[in-house]
């Protein structure tokens, strides 16, 4: 049987209930509320297909299952289609899911739901640059229009890999690309993307990448799922493109806009249903981990738009997941 091939109830032979990719991008435009439900389609997903319903996006590495984000499908829906996609991999493993996912697959199955970040919304109605906590967002703003930075949308590519090569080459993980957590920088399927640039004398310095975020067939929001920079304007130019395309969104009438995920910004309190142990472990990683990843640079710079944060989860079968995290790890890696 394919990975695609769903059998409910009694055996149907061979039949199958896989989407079309049309069928899928149509649930992805009804029930693709999730941050990272775009990212769903992005290459080397697997797909568990539900008619009528919607489906679970997954990667698989070293005999382990990963799904990525809350099913897309109808909140209500949850418990009916993780319920059948338990039943065909019960030893998976949920990374980025909302607290209603967490919720079912601990009192359902009795997984573990420890929170694996945060996440924050914007309210664009809402949105101002003014306040004396968004005053580093106006001194950035400030410096790149000094230096002659200037925003423009642009629908095709504009010195992209060049811009990102030598990005990648300041940061402390140094591999070219990753997946699954963070979608590839080029997708085949792009409806809806938005792509803003930042130039300096004519010359493309930087560019941000915003994925759509759908409610029943309308966008409700944008992400920043990519962004890259010269490296001598490493905050004015992510600050001045964001602003830039928010004022852009804002008067296009989209709602929010929300920043992704934040990894490892954590709550300090455990709720019931967490690891102790793993929250531990976690909160030691962000405390002594920057040498391999700029968790609190992340969070300082999202935190600066002063959005409304949330948490997210990872939902796993045993307290201390070693195996998983380094299978996660290596299937994050880009082939």
């Amino acid at each position: 049987m394919s990975e695609q091939t769903l059998v409910l109830g009694q055996a149907i032979g061979l039949e199958s209930t896989a989407f079309t990719f049309a069928e899928r991008v149509g649930y992805l435009k009804k029930f693709g509320g999730h941050s990272q439900s775009f990212s769903t389609l992005q290459a080397g997903m697997q797909y568990f297909d539900v008619p009528g319903l919607g489906y679970v996006a997954y990667m698989r590495k070293w005999g382990s299952t990963f799904v990525l984000s809350d099913p897309v499908c109808a909140p209500e829906n949850f418990g009916d289609i993780l319920e059948q996609f338990h039943k065909r991999y019960p030893n998976a493993s949920y990374v980025q899911v909302s607290k209603p996912v967490v919720d079912f697959m601990h009192l359902r199955f009795g997984l573990y739901g420890t929170q694996f970040g945060s996440e924050s919304r914007i309210d664009l109605g809402k949105w101002a640059l003014s306040g004396k906590k968004k005053q580093i967002l106006r001194t950035a703003l400030n410096q790149a229009e000094k230096c002659g930075i200037t925003v423009q949308e642009r629908f095709s590519d504009d010195h992209t890999r060049e811009i990102s090569e030598a990005w990648i080459r300041t940061r402390k993980c140094k591999s070219n690309e990753i997946r699954f957590l963070i979608r590839p920088m080029e997708m085949e399927y792009r409806e809806n993307e938005r792509r803003f640039y930042a130039y300096q004398g004519g010359k493309a310095v930087g560019f941000v990448y915003f994925d759509p975020i759908y409610q029943n067939n309308e966008i409700i929001s944008y992400v920043p799922n990519i962004s890259r920079a010269n490296a001598n304007f490493r905050q004015g130019i992510f600050y001045t493109l964001m602003a830039h395309a928010m004022e852009a969104f804002k008067a296009e009438g989209i709602p929010y806009l929300d920043l992704g995920l934040i990894p490892l910004s954590l709550d300090s309190a455990t709720e019931h249903q967490e690891s102790p142990l793993l929250k531990r472990i976690l909160h030691g990683l962000y405390n002594r981990g920057n040498f391999l990843y700029n968790f609190k640079g992340l969070e300082f710079t999202k935190s600066r738009f002063r959005g409304n944060n949330f948490k997210t989860y990872c939902c796993h079968k045993r307290g201390i997941p070693v195996l998983e995290f380094l299978a996660m790890f290596k299937l994050t890696q880009v082939l």
